[in-house]
């Protein structure tokens, strides 16, 4: 019988006991630092003005401030109306920005634009949050970046802009000089402004003039609003008409030069014309204004010989579809020619979906090469066709199923809407000490 020697089984557990007991106390230290965290955020009061557009961004955000404690006005419209925003604590949806009858005449929509502006007026005067975080500026962006700003500090409101693009119409080749000059004024009037990158806050200052310690990096959080169902890739693949060991490529969201879908298709077709396998599917809604560049690309593929391979559902995809999609998918392309970061390209992380993307604005910062996706060079259809086969050679397809989850968590360590919430709460905590 063997002996057990019992001074060296004390000397092997100790050790764990201490670490145990130290993990322990971090663990309490840190639930009682986020309990007082709460304590003090549940005295912060805030209005989200939402510009009534934008229901995934709008959701998370005031899903993850509400869990952090914070007390929300949300000033809303119907496309942002959902069951939580009446049946969460903390949360009061004001719908100021009815869109139910949007196709009636000019003159009803003038009336209806300027009845939101009254409402909204009115709102400020009388709200008792003090910071007014603003997420887009509504129908009337000169007055929105002008006059409204004056109001809003007229009334001592602490003014934050969260600014997903620093010149959006810039990036559309559509700038002018008033534009720039209403920019400038927005920028120098709000108290703080949130961008999604370092590089948009180095621009943001060099272009505008704000001061540094008046702009922060606020990660853009993954879309939590789209719902992820039992529903399995070989089923989306089925309900889309894709056979078994076809290579789906996805091009998804709003359709604007911008995002570059001409190369895409462009290099789909020569791709195609060597892979009687590859398949497209482009889902969005072309935006208005450029009608005529949807068009023209859709009779590009009307003329290709292989055009039966492309699905196109070029229309507004509801959150209830947009699995579908994504599920479907062996891998998102993000084609873009101009961008600072996109949603789309964590909307296909949070499905554990490798993307493709054009070496612009920060995707490098964000996408691992062979890990999470491949870069190619912007307006090349030939480098995005290269980068395309290189993917369907890649471990990281041929073995999808092992990386999903990978690709996941990669998202959710720096994107989570919990990040975000903290990073928000905190800032909102200086403001209000």
């Amino acid at each position: 019988m063997a002996c057990v020697n019992p001074t060296s089984e004390v000397s092997s557990t100790l050790p764990e006991m201490v670490h145990s007991t130290l993990e322990t106390k971090a663990t309490r230290i840190a639930d009682r630092i986020n309990a007082a965290k709460r304590v003090e955020a549940a005295n912060i009061e805030v209005a989200v003005l939402t510009g009534g557009i934008d229901p995934p961004y709008v959701f998370g955000l005031t899903m993850a401030l509400i869990s952090k404690g914070i007390c929300l006005d949300v000033i809303g419209s119907d496309k942002l109306d959902r069951a939580e925003m009446h049946t969460t604590a903390g949360l009061k949806f004001l719908n100021l920005q009815s869109t139910s009858q949007a196709n009636h005449g000019r003159a009803r929509r003038t009336r209806k634009i300027l009845a939101f502006y009254v409402r909204l007026l009115r709102y400020a005067s009388t709200a008792k949050p003090k910071i007014f975080h603003v997420l887009w500026n509504n129908k009337l962006e000169l007055f929105d970046r002008t006059l409204l700003m004056l109001y809003f500090k007229l009334l001592r409101k602490k003014i934050v802009l969260t600014a997903h693009n620093v010149n959006t119409r810039a990036r559309d080749g559509n700038d002018s000089a008033l534009n720039r000059f209403s920019l400038k004024v927005q920028y120098r009037l709000v108290d703080h402004i949130f961008v999604h990158t370092q590089k948009m806050k180095d621009e943001i200052i060099v272009a505008f003039g704000p001061k540094e310690n008046a702009v922060s990096v606020i990660p853009f959080g993954v879309n939590n609003a789209v719902p992820h169902t039992e529903l399995t890739p070989t089923e989306a693949k089925r309900r889309l008409g894709i056979r078994d060991g076809e290579k789906t490529m996805l091009f998804f969201g709003a359709i604007r030069p911008s995002k570059g879908l001409e190369y895409l298709v462009d290099a789909f077709g020569q791709l195609a014309a060597k892979h009687p396998d590859y398949r497209l599917i482009i889902a969005g809604e072309r935006k208005k204004g450029y009608e005529q560049y949807v068009d023209s690309i859709r009779l590009t593929i009307g003329k290709d010989a292989n055009r039966s391979r492309v699905i196109e559902a070029i229309q507004y995809v509801p959150d209830a579809d947009t699995e579908l999609y994504f599920k479907a998918a062996d891998v998102a392309v993000l084609p873009y020619t101009d961008i600072f970061q996109s949603g789309v390209l964590f909307l296909s992380y949070s499905f554990g979906l490798p993307v493709i993307a054009s070496h612009v604005g920060s995707f490098a910062d964000d996408v691992v090469v062979g890990r999470t996706g491949f870069l190619c060079m912007p307006c090349d259809s030939v480098d995005l066709a290269k980068a395309v086969e290189k993917y369907f050679e890649s471990d990281l397809f041929q073995s999808l199923e092992t990386h999903r989850e990978r690709i996941r968590a990669h998202a959710s360590a720096k994107h989570s809407w919990d990040v975000v919430g903290e990073t928000t709460r905190d800032l909102y905590a200086e403001w209000s000490a």
